[in-house]
This record gives C-alpha cells, sequence and structure tokens, in this order.
C-alpha cells in the first residue's frame, strides 16, 4: 500500500476501505451538515408537497401525521448515521451494502439509490420552478394570465442548466453555497412564519386549534366515495397524505456521498445525517402549522387544489404572498444545487468501481476535482424523467376544475421509493451482522436492536403506499371496487391520472434483473481498491486482495 505515514486519519481510514484520496477534502462539518439540510429544504417539501397532505388526510395528516412520520425517519437516520461512521466512503449506501450483504445487494441498492437520487433532482428543480412561476404571477397581472406548463417547464430546463454549471465549478465553491444556504432555510423559514403570524391582510384572521388538529379532507376526486371517515380513510387516503413528510425529509444520505470531502468524515457525516433530520424535522412542523392556521377558506383550498400558494392568497396580499413564494423558491433553489451535488457524487463512486455503463466516462474529474459528466448526465436523466409533467390533469369537473400535475407525484414517489428501499437494504444488514459489525467512532451502543427492524418496517410499508393509484381515473377497473371509487364507465380510465411510479420502477427492477442475471453477476465485483497495492500482485490476486482486505462476501446463491 502507498505510505500510510504522511497520510492523515481521513485518509487513513479511507485508505483502510480501499480507496485513494481524490476528491478535494475541503468541507467543514458544517458544511456536510450543511448539504443535507438544504436538500432536506423545508422551504422546497413543505411548500411543494404541502397539497399531498392536505388532498389525502387534510389538517390532521399535516399537523399530526408530521411529527410521528418524523419521528420514525429520525430512527433510520440513526441507523444511517452508525455506517457511515463505520464506512465513510462516497459509495456511501451502495458500499455499506457491498460490504454487509454481499456484491449483488450492493449493486442492487447502488441502482435503487441513484434512480431515486436522480428522481428528487428532477422534482426539486421542477418545483423550483412551479413556485417561481407562482411568486412571479403575484408580482404581474400579465404574467399570471399567460400562465402554461409550457412556460413553467421552461423554467425548469433554465434551473437545470443554472444548477448544473454551479456543480461543475469548484467543491469549495459548493460548500460555501450550501453553508449560505442553511442561513437563508433559518432566515426565510423565519420571516415567512412572521408574515403569517402578525402580517394576514384586513379582515383575515387564523383558523382554531382543533380545525388545525382534527381537520379531515378527502380531496382524490372519488376514492371511498369522498368520506373522510371509516377504514378506507384512515388505511388509505390519509397513508398517502404522509408523502408529505417523506418526501421533505430524505436525501440526508448526502452527508454519507460527501464523506470523502469532509474533513473529520467518521464523526462529521454521521452527525450531518441525524441533526439535519432532527432541526429539519422541527421547522418543518413550525412552517406547516404557520401554514394550516393561516386558512381561511378550507373549501376553497381544497377547490384549488390543496395548494399551499392558494391559503397565501387568502391571508395575505398579493404582495406578501408573492415575497413568501419567493423565499421559498430561492431554498429550492439552493436545495436544486445541493441535490444534484449528491446525484453526481453517487454516481462518481457506482461508475468508479464500473458499475454503470460508461463508468470512465462518469467517473472522470475536471481540474477542480469535480465529476463533471456525472453531474451533467444527472441532470439530463432528471429532465427526461420529467417530460410527463407536460400533462396537465384535472381532477375536478369541467365547471368546476381542479388542476394538478399528476405526474410531480409519480416522480416524487420514484425518489422516495428508489431512495428508502436503498436505506433499508444496508440498515437490514446491519441488523443481521448483528455483534459481529464493528461500530464507528459515532454508534448507536445495543439501540439498533430495535431501531432496525422499525426503521426497514417503515420503509416497506410506504413503498408500497406510494405507488397506489391517487385518482378513480387512475385505477385499472379491478381495483374500483376495493377502492370505493366510481365503476370504469362512471369514470372512464385516462393515462393522465395514472401514478406511473410503479410503472417505471418495475421496469427498472426487471432491468437490473436482467442485467445482473446476464452479465453483471460475470464481471461486477463491487467496490474496488484504489489505494497503491504491493508489487508483483497479479490481478486475480488483487481481486482475492480486495475481498479480503475489505471483508466483501458472496452469500451462498447469488
Amino acid at each position: 500500500m502507498s505510505d500510510q505515514k504522511s497520510m492523515n486519519a481521513d485518509e487513513k481510514q479511507l485508505a483502510d476501505l480501499g480507496y485513494k484520496q481524490e476528491l478535494d477534502r475541503s468541507w467543514s462539518g458544517f458544511s456536510n451538515f450543511a448539504i443535507s439540510f438544504s436538500i432536506i429544504s423545508i422551504l422546497a417539501g413543505c411548500f411543494t408537497t404541502f397539497y399531498f397532505g392536505w388532498n389525502n388526510g387534510g389538517p390532521i395528516a399535516i399537523s399530526l401525521g408530521w411529527p410521528v412520520i418524523a419521528a420514525i425517519i429520525l430512527v433510520i437516520g440513526f441507523c444511517m448515521s452508525e455506517l457511515v461512521s463505520a464506512y465513510p466512503t462516497s459509495g456511501g449506501i451502495y458500499w455499506w451494502a457491498s460490504k454487509l450483504g454481499g456484491i449483488k445487494a450492493g449493486y442492487y441498492t447502488g441502482w435503487l439509490n441513484l434512480v431515486g437520487l436522480v428522481a428528487i433532482v428532477a422534482s426539486v428543480a421542477y418545483g423550483a420552478a412551479t413556485f417561481f412561476d407562482f411568486a412571479l404571477s403575484r408580482f404581474s397581472e400579465s404574467w399570471a394570465a399567460g400562465y402554461s406548463l409550457e412556460r413553467v417547464f421552461f423554467i425548469f430546463l433554465a434551473i437545470l442548466i443554472l444548477t448544473t454549471l454551479a456543480n461543475i465549478f469548484s467543491s469549495r465553491l459548493l460548500a460555501l453555497v450550501n453553508n449560505i444556504s442553511v442561513w437563508w432555510h433559518v432566515i426565510g423559514a423565519s420571516v415567512v412564519v412572521i408574515i403569517l403570524v402578525f402580517f394576514l391582510k384586513e379582515g383575515a384572521t387564523h383558523w382554531g386549534v382543533s380545525d388545525v388538529f382534527t381537520g379531515t379532507v378527502n380531496n382524490t376526486g372519488g376514492l371511498y366515495g369522498g368520506e373522510v371517515s371509516g377504514p378506507g380513510f384512515w388505511f388509505y387516503v390519509l397513508p398517502l397524505g404522509f408523502l408529505l413528510t417523506q418526501y421533505t425529509i430524505t436525501g440526508y444520505d448526502a452527508s454519507a456521498h460527501l464523506s470523502e470531502e469532509t474533513q473529520g468524515a467518521a464523526n462529521s457525516a454521521a452527525k450531518g445525517i441525524w441533526r439535519s433530520i432532527f432541526y429539519s424535522a422541527i421547522g418543518g412542523w413550525v412552517l406547516l402549522l404557520v401554514f394550516l392556521f393561516a386558512v381561511q377558506d378550507p373549501v376553497a383550498v381544497s377547490a384549488g387544489g390543496g395548494g399551499v400558494q392558494v391559503i397565501f392568497d387568502q391571508a395575505l396580499t398579493p404582495q406578501m404572498s408573492g415575497t413568501v413564494l419567493l423565499i421559498a423558491t430561492i431554498g429550492q433553489l439552493f436545495c436544486t444545487t445541493a441535490c444534484l451535488t449528491s446525484a453526481s457524487r453517487m454516481l462518481f463512486a457506482f461508475s468508479r468501481d464500473g458499475a454503470v455503463p460508461g463508468a470512465r466516462v462518469w467517473a472522470k474529474l475536471n481540474k477542480a476535482k469535480t465529476p463533471i459528466y456525472s453531474v451533467i448526465a444527472v441532470s439530463v436523466t432528471g429532465l427526461i424523467l420529467t417530460l410527463p409533467a407536460l400533462w396537465k390533469v384535472n381532477i375536478g369537473t369541467p365547471e368546476e376544475p381542479i388542476y394538478t400535475v399528476t405526474a410531480f407525484f409519480a416522480i416524487v414517489s420514484i425518489g422516495v421509493i428508489g431512495l428508502y428501499l436503498a436505506f433499508a437494504i444496508p440498515i437490514y444488514y446491519r441488523w443481521k451482522a448483528g455483534d459481529s459489525f464493528k461500530q464507528g467512532s459515532w454508534n448507536l451502543g445495543s439501540k439498533w436492536k430495535w431501531m432496525a427492524p422499525l426503521a426497514v418496517l417503515e420503509i416497506l410499508i410506504t413503498s408500497v403506499y406510494f405507488i397506489l393509484p391517487l385518482y378513480p381515473a387512475g385505477a385499472p377497473a379491478f381495483m374500483r371496487g376495493f377502492l370505493g371509487a366510481p365503476s370504469a364507465e362512471e369514470v372512464p380510465f385516462d393515462w393522465k391520472f395514472v401514478n406511473y411510479a410503479p410503472i417505471v420502477l418495475g421496469a427498472i427492477f426487471i432491468l437490473l434483473w436482467i442485467g445482473w442475471h446476464v452479465s453483471a453477476k460475470k464481471w461486477f465485483t463491487g467496490p474496488k481498491i484504489t489505494v497503491d497495492l504491493p508489487a508483483g500482485v497479479s490481478s486475480a490476486d488483487e481481486i482475492a486482495l480486495e475481498h479480503e482486505h475489505k471483508g466483501f462476501h458472496q452469500p451462498p446463491g447469488t
């Protein structure tokens, strides 16, 4: 191996895991926390997916659902913090799964993680475009009159280009941007709260406590007859609303992906994960409660599609509403930049180990030591994934239209399911490893015994919910009875209403299965050693040394 005496502690630990220091390790612990906090972005998820919670459950899905789901997500974060402390590499989740579950587990985990990250980039960028359009519409009547999905998509494209350019520059610049992002989120969210508490327009009042904590809504267009009680509502409609929380509080694996660029990564990256979840959960809940208390006419909110901008228009003057939306939009731009950074590092790490077609290209670094082609690849793929957002869907009636973009829900679902299933695999294998798992400097002690299975169970349950139909017209005929929905004769099936997340994810799973059995299992050997090997080691010996050195194993039957 290369001379480890000249290495600092971070480089030595990375070398022990088989990698030489290639990326610029210039990020502080705060910067590592900042990128996960920026990706979680309460100024993004709490705004762009508020309507998920409102339409599927109503106020209780938000006021009570948020803290419950957030607490479980924190448990997931604790499990991941323990893993990153033991294995602080850019491959993150994929590397952990390979180490603990074998090469096949790593292969599937890496692809799920990558797909999820790309979908998150696409969804956040599209959300930012939508809210930028909303904000300008509050300041300009002519802009408001010219609304179109094509215009929003053009803004989305511009945002992708700008954030791609930002990510091509130095890692130090990105660290600075994420540090600024933290304060924008803290100060910006505080300003939004102050505006909605103290600067309501004349005649506006705050909603009652009972309305905020007990109000129910079923704005699904006819699932379970539109009822707000009974088993169908509580066990199908309401859980769909939890996507608001599950989507907002995600992407914190960025702290792991940036661990090779972080100083003191074994502790800093671990703390970056759980702290970003904890502080975002508190800040997000405060924001969401303020939104709910600002409701003036709940019926009109439902008629407007459940969007948070409808609440702002009810409670604030157009200028104040536009200001709140603009604050959120800038936060979402920071979030998009951070998401693209995380996704590109994952693609870089996965390509470094030869798991992606065209791996040599995606693993290349520019002079600033950033994976330029990985950045571009993620942006282009996110653009393609978002093309169906050009379809505008009316979930109301021709006389009283309620417009939404079903594709946005699908993209969000793909992101959430891809990421969380990728999280579940190494957490499961860590639980299975038991006391044989060598804990890092930050660890859970013995709490992993109940935290790990709880984390995996929650992920599996939510993953099932988020591939289910949202509206009667998007449900196949055989499911109509189960969903308490109108028959296909009454409400014909229409592809525009389909949640295409299961189609995309199903196709990905089939391709991965075929790819593994036909090709990948013959040549993919998992994470590779990039540090200098002893002189005279043959290629066959090198592979054996990799597995012996890092403890990788191929479970029987794989």
